[in-house]
């Protein structure tokens, strides 16, 4: 039996795999990659590459084996993902995978967001394949804050339209050590886990936490969808599509569905999730 992440060398797959080798040995790990270079810390390490592509499902075809645990990570690409996660889902059902477990988004089918939808349709793909399958839906990473900390520094403010809407963020790494606990453990087939961090916090005390670290004061701006879709765009240059989305996202959070703190994750992980004061320090450190 071999455990198998794919997307191995993005944000999230780089620390599953350092996750597994604190516990696992390297020869019973792979790691699906595109860029055999961009893997070569975990190929020194002793992790088996195996080289394949979302997008070119012909290179998965060989990609799993009979009994392989294999951590199915969604695609970064919104807008492609259900055809990416389409030609893994069929690979591992061909090769007879002994567990897919799949990195959705929170409240799955009860999420109504934009960006959960892909995450819908392939927990339903997941399920008409019959695979012994793992849901593991997290919720936000507090990295997609703290790692956009230079406009809210430069401009003095976060800026949202989620009201005071609250936020119950991980760190990657908290999520990273669930998926891991998952694919080493026993009992998890079946079962779909809310991910989540064990606080939920709103973007004023997330303000003030960023105050707090820089000594600056930072406000919090809520401001209508509008005008932050118009913010994003023009100050920060993104594509109006994204964001769109992340709007969207800030609107679901005001209605509270990324706010849940059951205690699944600091239950799969075995300790408290990061504290948002710790993540904040840390990002402002290192800025």
């Amino acid at each position: 039996m071999t455990i198998v992440v794919t997307g191995a060398t993005g944000e999230l797959g780089r620390l599953v795999v350092d996750e597994l080798l604190a516990t696992v040995p390297a020869s019973e790990i792979a790691a699906v990659v595109r860029d055999k270079e961009k893997a070569a810390g975990p190929a020194a390490r002793g992790v088996e590459l195996r080289i394949a592509d979302y997008d070119r499902p012909e290179t998965l075809t060989d990609t799993f084996e009979a009994g392989d645990r294999v951590l199915l990570i969604s695609g970064n690409e919104v807008g492609k993902r259900v055809p990416q996660h389409t030609a893994v889902i069929d690979a591992a059902k061909a090769a007879g995978v002994a567990q897919l477990a799949y990195t959705g988004v929170l409240g799955g089918p009860g999420a109504d967001f934009r960006l959960a939808a892909e995450h819908k349709v392939t927990e339903q793909l997941i399920l008409d394949s019959g695979l012994p399958h793992t849901f593991l839906r997290n919720g936000w990473y507090t990295e997609n804050y703290t790692a956009n900390l230079a406009p809210v520094l430069a401009h003095g403010a976060v800026v949202s339209n989620a009201g005071e809407g609250r936020v119950a963020s991980a760190t990657r790494a908290d999520y990273a050590a669930a998926a891991a606990a998952v694919l080493t453990g026993e009992g998890h087939l079946g079962k779909a886990y809310e991910l989540s961090g064990d606080v939920a916090w709103s973007f004023a005390e997330y303000a003030a936490e960023v105050s707090k670290a820089t000594g600056k004061e930072i406000a919090y701006n809520n401001v209508p969808a509008a005008v932050h879709q118009e913010i994003l765009v023009g100050a920060t240059s993104l594509p109006e599509g994204f964001a769109a989305i992340l709007v969207d996202v800030d609107e679901a959070i005001a209605r509270g569905l990324l706010a849940g703190t059951n205690g699944d994750l600091a239950r799969l992980i075995g300790r408290p999730t990061t504290p948002l004061a710790e993540t904040v320090a840390a990002a402002v450190a290192a800025a």
